[in-house]
């Protein structure tokens, strides 16, 4: 039994002068009739007795008997240990900028400009007045799932059955539903860099390794099937992550590229994911699925960003028939369902072609601007963009540490952009991402701050 002596504070204020008799305690978790605070314990030499008259008093435990032994230190899992997404770091120091009265130009993230669709917006407001918004399958809303359906065969001329499709909550989830769907802990999954560091991040948190597909200007930042046979070779793949158009470089593979590796993965048993949140968003051409050369593929896609709607979380994912069980079983227990009322005013952005249409001519209209003007102060070492709405800018005459350039950018002139490493932790720290996907007055404004930046006139 541990013996401690108590002294005293009222309303909060701790009083030397008044002291009370000792209490007995048992240990430093359980001691006899506690007040809700302690303050001043001290290991008393002989026992007591409960005081009398102490309801009232605040005490707070501040020292533990000098014997007791030191609790064991308890560290976050190893699993945990993954590199920050840099993208949202340089989203919060431009909010903090903003929070200071600055007025900060956002082209760090890759997050539309405008609301979404108005169709949504009464989906979601009929159904926060009229739904009760509970549960839904794991699997997602049926009415969704058809219209989804429906949507690639507009688009891209295919009959996906809507059993096949399992709506997510944002890409992100479904990332996780698709690599836990497929991948063990020690698989190896090739992965193009640059490319979305969220990729490897998740799969390193799963266990999973991540080898890398180099790519440049001169193959349009796309891998060929002798880069993904030669790591196959070298690691024994399970399968690999594909996006066009990509992420950080707005470049797409071509139609004959894709179905190459397409074919290698069935003809080697490898799993092939299909990142197509960006399609819809393309200039020149019409971005291919991996679904037109393979019904083996993994497809996910979201609302985040042809329709407007980052913020609802919602996605979804196409498996092929065998792992609709498997992801709804991940569903149930990992996520239950997609937020209900996301789904519903997901049903309204999905037919709203020429609300969603205006919004990719506004990023057309930013792109072609971007495309003379960025050369025009300096910025013109990248591959043109064919979707999406980002710039990936060689800035290697300028500096060697992209982080501390696009750090100095927002402080000095507040452009906010995204640094080349989170997207290829060694190459990328000669260039800057910068998204379109403001207003075009924003592209101006940014593209004015830039010709009269000194760092952009040093010799």
């Amino acid at each position: 039994m541990r013996l401690w002596k108590v002294r005293s504070s009222r309303g909060g204020a701790y009083s030397e002068k008044k002291e009370f008799p000792r209490l007995i305690f048992t240990s430093r978790d359980d001691f006899l009739d506690p007040g809700p605070a302690f303050i001043g314990l001290e290991r008393a030499p002989a026992p007591s007795v409960r005081p009398r008259g102490m309801d009232d008093i605040s005490l707070k435990m501040t020292k533990f008997d000098e014997q007791d032994e030191a609790q064991p230190r308890r560290e976050p899992s190893k699993r945990s240990e993954i590199p920050s997404f840099i993208a949202m770091d340089m989203m919060r120091a431009a909010a903090a900028a903003e929070a200071e009265g600055r007025r900060v130009i956002h082209m760090e993230i890759g997050q539309p400009s405008t609301a979404a669709p108005m169709a949504a917006l009464e989906m979601a407001r009929a159904a926060l007045n009229e739904e009760k918004l509970g549960y839904t399958n794991a699997l997602g809303v049926d009415a969704l799932r058809e219209k989804i359906a429906a949507s690639y065969a507009a688009r891209y001329g295919l009959a996906v059955d809507p059993e096949r499709i399992a709506i997510s909550t944002g890409s992100s989830a479904a990332f996780m539903l698709a690599f836990l769907a497929v991948f063990d802990a020690g698989d190896a999954v090739a992965l193009p860099s640059p490319g979305y560091p969220c990729y490897r991040h998740i799969l390193s948190a799963l266990g999973c390794r991540s080898p890398l597909i180099e790519t440049g200007p001169e193959s349009r930042f796309m891998p060929t099937v002798k880069q993904l046979a030669a790591l196959d070779e070298e690691y024994g793949l399970s399968g690999m992550m594909l996006a066009s158009p990509a992420n950080p470089t707005g470049t797409m593979i071509q139609r004959e590229r894709l179905k190459e590796l397409a074919d290698y993965c069935d003809r080697r048993g490898l799993w092939l994911i299909s990142d197509e949140i960006y399609h819809g968003l393309t200039y020149e051409e019409d971005a291919a699925t991996a679904l037109e050369f393979s019904d083996e593929s993994i497809v996910i896609n979201s609302f985040s960003k042809y329709h407007s709607m980052t913020g609802w979380r919602i996605g979804w994912l196409i498996v092929p028939e065998r792992l609709v069980r498997v992801v709804e079983r991940l569903q149930q227990n990992l996520f239950i369902s997609a937020p209900t009322i996301s789904q519903l005013a997901a049903m309204g952005a999905i037919d709203a072609d020429a609300e969603l249409e205006k919004y990719r001519s506004v990023y057309e209209e930013n792109r072609a601007y971007l495309l003379e003007a960025l050369p025009s102060v300096g910025l013109g070492e990248m591959a043109p963009p064919d979707g999406a709405f980002y710039f990936y800018v060689d800035v290697s005459k300028y500096t060697d540490d992209a982080r501390q350039f696009a750090q100095a950018m927002l402080e000095e002139i507040g452009i906010a952009t995204t640094p080349g490493v989170d997207f290829d932790e060694e190459r990328g720290k000669r260039y800057l991402r910068f998204s379109y996907a403001g207003r075009p007055e924003e592209m101006r404004d940014a593209i004015e701050r830039l010709r009269h930046w000194p760092r952009l006139h040093r010799s």
